[in-house]
């Protein structure tokens, strides 16, 4: 009898992945099937699929049956960490909307567990159930970094939710969202909760590159940078070779430098930055680190963890980036300011699901075999 559980993990013994261009860890999809019972054939390498449950034989009442029978009829949403050997999937139970826009191929299903799903490229991007730790996290650690952020840009995202949470904070007075799909906007306002974050008159939106959107910026402008971008490279079959991805101009020194002359004193820049778990990307978080800290180009960087169950390997974190080694400041005095500012957010009876002031300091404590990676053996 197979448990019916929303997410399947496996480790890779040896079977052959097909190298996709996706938003997470190079992820392969299974295309949806429907698997009546009795067929001897199952989507997933390590699993079997049996015969369900019977009535008839008094192992099991009817209820159960049915149960087992809607089973074997979910849709599998999977992806591979080649590098690593996992795999993961989520069980979806119906597919609501599916369409190419002029960027990718992009898709919304629907769980019993997770709720609404958005899938990009086959990598799951998003769901109504666990999308709070990563958006909450990725919104209001670098808006409470801040002391009082006025102007905001947020880079990507296109989902919504990040620019919903940094709309939750009253100093706001404009949000500039840039997001270069906007088959994504348009489908989520449709199908997700927070679409109505668009409609703020503080929210101007601007379907464009991001990058080129940041080099025309003017100088000194905005309190609070937040970059939700697709990660900038894969690992390729070979376990040596980085195939590029177009996200990877967001990553290079130039547009670093052109991130720290755009934000005011005091200005605070966080962008998604791969998972620890995973050597290459762990690499690249330290690489990353050493950049924007070189020759004074911001005075505090550390990287936060996120847990996010629906992605591979379940975790997922941000660079903070601090112009002023104070704003990114963690001391007891700071955490208090921190907590009256989140109390007064919280009394709007829209209370936030994963965030709160403890989580914004014990994020960045990390395994010390991370943190002697990362900060060099030079903890922060």
């Amino acid at each position: 009898m197979i448990t019916p559980f929303p997410i399947v993990s496996s480790l890779l013994l040896g079977h052959k992945i097909l190298p996709t261009a996706a938003r997470l860890h190079s992820a392969t999809r299974i295309s949806p099937f429907i698997s009546p019972w009795g067929s001897r054939c199952s989507p997933f390498p390590m699993l079997a699929v049996v015969d369900p449950p019977s009535a008839i034989d008094g192992t099991v009442g009817d209820a159960e049956v049915d149960k087992a029978r809607h089973v074997s009829r979910l849709i599998p949403i999977e992806e591979n960490v080649r590098e690593t050997g996992f795999r993961q999937t989520v069980l979806a139970s119906d597919l609501i909307f599916e369409t190419n826009t002029d960027f990718q191929h992009l898709q919304v299903y629907s769980s019993p567990h997770f709720g609404r799903m958005l899938v990009i490229d086959g990598a799951m991007q998003i769901t109504e159930t666990d999308g709070a730790s990563y958006n909450e996290m990725m919104a209001h650690v670098p808006m409470m970094a801040h002391a009082a952020p006025k102007r905001v840009l947020v880079i990507g995202g296109g989902d919504g939710y990040v620019l919903s949470e940094v709309l939750r904070h009253g100093s706001v007075e404009c949000v500039d969202h840039v997001e270069l799909d906007a088959g994504v906007m348009e489908a989520c306002k449709k199908y997700f909760p927070w679409s109505a974050a668009w409609e703020d008159p503080r929210v101007k939106m601007h379907v464009a590159d991001g990058a080129a959107f940041v080099r025309d910026a003017p100088e000194g402008y905005y309190d609070v940078v937040v970059q939700d971008s697709s990660d900038p490279s894969y690992l390729a079959d070979d376990g040596v070779t980085y195939v590029p991805l177009p996200s990877g101009v967001l990553y290079s020194r130039d547009h670093f430098e052109h991130i720290r002359r755009i934000l005011s004193e005091g200005g605070v820049f966080s962008f998604q930055a791969q998972c620890y778990t995973i050597p290459s990307e762990l690499a690249n978080i330290g690489r990353w680190r050493r950049m924007l800290s070189e020759e004074g180009m911001f005075g505090d960087v550390k990287y936060g963890t996120i847990p996010v169950p629906t992605y591979p390997m379940g975790q997922i974190g941000f660079l903070l980036c601090c112009k002023n080694k104070e704003t990114g400041a963690l001391h007891d005095a700071k955490m208090q300011i921190i907590k009256k500012r989140f109390e007064k957010m919280e009394s709007k009876e829209n209370k936030t699901k994963y965030y709160h002031p403890r989580m914004h300091r014990s994020c960045f404590d990390l395994p010390y075999a991370v943190e002697n990676q990362i900060y060099d053996d030079k903890f922060f």
